[in-house]
């Protein structure tokens, strides 16, 4: 089982940054794929970046390309989530999640750990 907690989120005015974070739990994160994931109220969860085990591949929602990075550190069980140039419409909760094998997947059902999420709040 993989435990995920997410930290780092806020409220922040249009234009500005966040980082968000997830330390797992595991003594194989480093082979795992993971995810970043956001919910709007009255929306469904969607994708907004994935990164494979190596660090070296990763993906992006197009709404948040050239704006978000993610990365990871596997010396220290960690994702993160570096968002800049932030809008009303990046509000939500966003989740962390593990995929304990295969690659990149912006379908939820994809991934099999889940972390409890952490609100981003956009004000214009």
């Amino acid at each position: 089982q993989v435990q995920l907690v997410e930290s780092g989120g806020g409220s922040v005015e249009a234009g500005g940054s966040l980082r968000l974070s997830c330390a797992a739990s595991g003594r194989t994160f480093s082979s795992y794929t993971m995810g970043w994931f956001r919910q709007a109220p009255g929306k469904e969860r969607e994708f907004v970046a994935g990164i494979r085990w190596g660090g070296s591949i990763t993906d992006y929602a197009n709404s948040v390309k050239g704006r978000f990075t993610i990365s990871r550190d596997n010396a220290k069980n960690t994702v993160y989530l570096q968002m800049s140039g932030l809008k009303p419409e990046d509000t939500a909760v966003y989740h962390c999640a593990v995929r304990l094998y295969g690659t990149i997947y912006i379908s939820p059902a994809q991934y099999d750990y889940w972390g409890q999420g952490i609100q981003v709040t956009v004000s214009s």
